[in-house]
């Protein structure tokens, strides 16, 4: 034998006693390591829990570019980070109240009021269908006396037009993804709500400011007063006709006032200037829980006033002559409104009889 072959068949006996053990040490570890894991599972509850970043680093060796503890962490409530924005929740990069805030308006703000107003609009064109617009019993006579005022008209007509600009953009961004869309498809949806959303947020403090200026104007005639509790009891005469007496607003008329117009009013008012000025520092709770508000308040102002605009309109005879032309005539005002009647002809007596009067004394001077 050659010495290069005894070399050669030599390394060769090396190399497998070499792999001989090392496969036995490696398979010893493994039945180590295999007698240790019961072990380790039976101590683990008594192990301390892991950190975030700890969480975090085995989730990038498991799955890699997950980094869901870390944003499990970051979204715990009222838990503030950092971050080079200084001010209030800037800290907060994850508000978990938001999607609270989305289920719920998107959940029975939408279908619970949606419903409401529906149901107003069903109930309103029942009504017409069976009693039809309300007349006079007595003909027109042809004589008008004032109801209203320029100045009372354009305070109703400045709130009530803002208003309906406000009502019809707030149902299309309620209600316009499950409605309108469908039917005009995403691109001319858009730029309708893009319009909506405009109009709602100038005609906003418009619409306040008409509030308090038909407050100040009318809020001394609708005190309660004669004739009311009457007039509460029989619905105001719409289901049976009965004549009830009132003054110059009735019960109904009063009502709409004092809960839609000064309380609804003020509700949305107030959230909706909280929701128009971010800037006022206020925390996103208070933007959600002003969203919420604002909602619910809008909801059962529209279907009170779909009440209102009946009455004023299609619902009674010569109702919206008075609040487009300032007059009515006299057995309108005698009908619905007696006691205001009796005092305008009281007056016009009194002015008759001094007139008299002072006609008699200049023809005896």
């Amino acid at each position: 034998m050659t010495p290069m072959r005894f070399f050669g068949r030599s390394c060769s006996a090396l190399l497998l006693v070499v792999s001989l053990m090392l496969g036995g040490a490696m398979s010893a570890q493994a039945q180590a390591q295999a007698q240790a894991e019961p072990a380790a599972a039976t101590a683990a509850p008594s192990a301390q829990p892991q950190s975030p970043a700890q969480a975090q680093v085995e989730r990038q060796q498991s799955q890699p570019l997950n980094n869901a503890p870390v944003w499990r962490e970051v979204r715990k409530d009222g838990q503030e980070h950092y971050t080079s924005v200084q001010g209030r929740e800037t800290g907060v990069l994850i508000q978990s109240g938001g999607e609270s805030w989305r289920q719920l308006r998107n959940g029975p703000i939408t279908f619970y009021g949606g419903l409401l107003i529906v149901l107003a609009a069903v109930v309103i064109g029942g009504f017409y269908l069976w009693r039809g617009t309300i007349r006079l019993h007595e003909p027109m006579t042809g004589r008008l006396i004032q109801r209203f005022t320029l100045v009372e008209r354009c305070a109703h007509w400045s709130m009530a037009i803002s208003f309906c600009v406000l009502g019809i953009s707030g149902l299309v961004m309620l209600f316009g993804k499950h409605i309108v869309l469908p039917l005009i498809g995403h691109t001319l949806f858009a730029w309708i709500t893009a319009l909506m959303k405009n109009l709602h947020n100038f005609i906003g403090p418009l619409f306040m400011l008409s509030i308090v200026l038909f407050v100040i104007i009318y809020i001394r005639h609708n005190f309660p007063s004669k004739g009311d509790l009457q007039w509460i009891l029989n619905a105001g005469g719409l289901i049976n006709g009965k004549h009830i007496p009132a003054g110059r607003f009735n019960a109904g008329e009063k009502g709409w006032f004092w809960v839609g117009v000064i309380c609804l009013g003020t509700v949305m008012s107030v959230s909706g200037v909280v929701l128009l000025f971010p800037n006022f520092d206020q925390v996103r709770a208070t933007m959600q829980l002003a969203n919420v508000v604002h909602g619910v308040a809008a909801a059962l102002f529209i279907a009170m006033s779909l009440a209102h605009i009946y009455i004023g309109t299609l619902g009674m005879e010569g109702a919206y002559q008075g609040m487009r032309t300032g007059y009515v005539d006299e057995s309108w005002l005698k009908e619905h409104h007696e006691y205001t009647y009796n005092e305008v002809m009281a007056a016009k007596g009194s002015m008759a009889n001094a007139a008299h009067v002072a006609n008699a004394g200049t023809d005896k001077a």
